[in-house]
This record gives C-alpha cells, structure tokens and sequence, in this order.
C-alpha cells in the first residue's frame, strides 16, 4: 500500500479556550488534487500553518513527504511550494526579476537561474509579459506569478490557500485548467483550500468538508453523495415522445425489480429512484418495449448540496444535544438571508 504524501495525525490547536483544529486525521496521496473545503474561521489555514511548521500543534503531527513538519520545517519547506490567498511581490520590478530573486533565495544556481525562470513562467502563461513591472499586473496575473514563485522551487506538493480569491470567472476556469495539468503531468500532490464549492468541485480528486476545527467527512464526490443520500443517490430521467398512459403499465413492471426504489409518471418522463446506476438496462429496456426515447438523464448530487446536506445534519445533532449551534447557525443565517 502506498504511503501517503501527506499524514495528518489526531492534528489539534488551540488559542485559549477556542480549538482552532480538533483531532484532525487525513491521509492524501501522491498525485492527488485535494479540497479542503470550508466556510471562513473553519480552521483551514491554521491546518496549512502546522503542515508547514509555521505554528506548533497542542497535539498530533503532521508529515509532508515523511518529514516531521514541527520537529524538521526546514525540510518541509524545501519539498513544498506553499502560496498564500494574498501573494506580495516587489512593484518595482518585472516578474522575471522578481522570479529569480526568488530563485536566488532558493538556492538556484546563477548559470541556470533566467533559463529556469523564463521556463516557468511558460508554464503559468506569462512569457509576453515577464518584463511588465508587477505593479501593473492584475490579481489574477500576480496569482499566476505565484505559482511560479510555487514552481521554481521544484516542489513535491503544493498548498494553495484560497489561490481565486478576487479573480474574474474566465481567470479562475484558465487557472484551475492549470493546476489540474500540472497535477496530471508533473504528478504534483496538491491541497487546495477552499471555501468555493463549485471550484473545488471542478477540479478536486477528492475533498474534505471541514467545519470548526473539525473534518466532518471526507472522500471523493459520488462516493459522498451516496452515503449521504443513500438510495437517493441514482435518480434517473426517461423522456419519451409517447403519453404519459403509454407509460403507466412499462412503470408498473419496472416496479417489481429489486434495484427500483420508486417510480413516477409525468406526462412523458418516468423518474426512477434506483439502489444503484441501472441507466444501460432502462435504455434497453423502453427500446425493447417500442418507446421513441428523447432523452435519458441521471441526477446527481454535486458538492452543494452534500455541503449543504452536512451543515444541515450537523446543525440539527448540536440542537438535539443542547450545544451551542455555533458557526452553523450562523452559515445557515447568511445563506437564507441572501436568497
């Protein structure tokens, strides 16, 4: 069994009598893209602060690429390219020189460095304006720059830290697109904090949903969505250009199967709640049966709704049990409120 590149073990923080990061445990894999997904106070960077060996857990470890973050940062900082939410260069000089002062700091070679430096900034789409001045970049130029600040470094993993925050929605598909080939090509582990779902969704292998201080669940979307909603999880759609009585008695039958949940007729769409995906057999089933289908559709669960889901799971077991409802309440407060 591979060993993971990452090892959080019973990770746990605290700042007087708030606990930050709770008995956290989460293994992530060589390769992987990883969402730690999260509302804002959840305690996602004070996680990243202890990978990196910023901050000293209360209790746990943490292992990067089998180095002990608290006991051994330095070496965790030479495999790990972290980038912040906000990244800071000097105005006063273009991005290839801001890029191989960072290389110089880093170690890089001087015969090697503008040629590394031109390489990488390749990469993150930069080459026709690496001698444009930083202070004239937009936000989502100077992101892409710190991933080349990320990059040179050569690392094994890469943490991001709310990397889209402030860019336009064109800027944040080209620079998710970007992680996700670098992840593929180069086999980079990255850990991307969020508090965007439909971003993590885009591009995440798998995520973790994380909620004052603690990681509530965690897998990839179609294995979540199917603990959570259970049989709920297969709804499937079947259009046909007949009536809806030409349905009533294909529907009776189908409900004598085992795998079928529930069945509904609508005018001309049968909506079938199934233990498991059964779209192949329905299709050959209507089409054996004479029907002209215009349409077959699953319904799935995205990361909304099993965030959402969870929230509202977590929210009713502290009412039952008397705590405090504490950041979900508050969650569910905003949420109503803005629509």
């Amino acid at each position: 069994m591979e060993t993971p590149i990452i090892e959080l073990k019973g990770l746990t923080k605290n700042y007087g009598s708030l606990k930050a990061v709770d008995n956290l445990y989460l293994n992530i894999n060589k390769g992987e893209i990883f969402g730690l997904l999260g509302p804002n106070g959840a305690g996602k960077t004070t996680t990243i602060l202890m990978m990196l060996g910023l901050t000293e857990p209360a209790a746990g470890n943490a292992f990067v690429c089998g180095v002990n973050a608290t006991k051994n940062p330095i070496a965790v900082k030479r495999k790990v390219g972290y980038m912040p939410d906000s990244v800071g260069f000097y105005d006063s000089m273009t991005a290839i020189e801001n890029l191989m002062y960072i290389g110089r700091l880093n170690g890089i070679a001087e015969n090697e460095i503008e040629t590394r430096a031109k390489e990488t900034l390749a990469i993150v789409g930069l080459s026709d304006e690496m001698n444009k001045k930083t202070s004239a970049y937009s936000r989502g130029m100077k992101q892409r720059l710190g991933l080349a600040d990320v990059l040179i470094r050569n690392p094994e993993v890469i943490i991001l830290d709310e990397p889209t925050l402030g860019i336009d929605p064109s800027g944040i598909k080209e620079f998710l697109s970007l992680i996700h080939q670098l992840s593929r090509q180069q086999g980079l582990t990255v850990l991307l904090s969020s508090h965007h779902l439909h971003q993590v969704q885009q591009v995440c292998d798998r995520v973790g949903i994380f909620v004052e201080g603690k990681l509530l669940v965690e897998g990839d979307i179609e294995t979540l969505s199917r603990n959570l909603f259970g049989e709920e999880s297969y709804v499937i759609l079947v259009t046909v250009r007949e009536d809806q009585q030409s349905l009533l008695e294909p529907a009776e039958e189908l409900r004598m199967r085992d795998d079928i949940k529930n069945i509904d007729v609508k005018e001309n769409t049968v909506e079938l709640s199934c233990r498991q995906d059964i779209t192949p057999d329905l299709v050959r089933y209507f089409v054996q049966k004479g029907f002209n289908l215009t349409g077959v559709h699953k319904k799935e669960y995205g990361l909304d709704e099993i965030y959402h889901r969870y929230f509202e799971n977590k929210l009713k077991n502290n009412i039952a049990n008397g705590k405090s409802a504490g950041l979900f309440q508050r969650y569910f407060f905003k949420r109503n409120t803005a629509q």
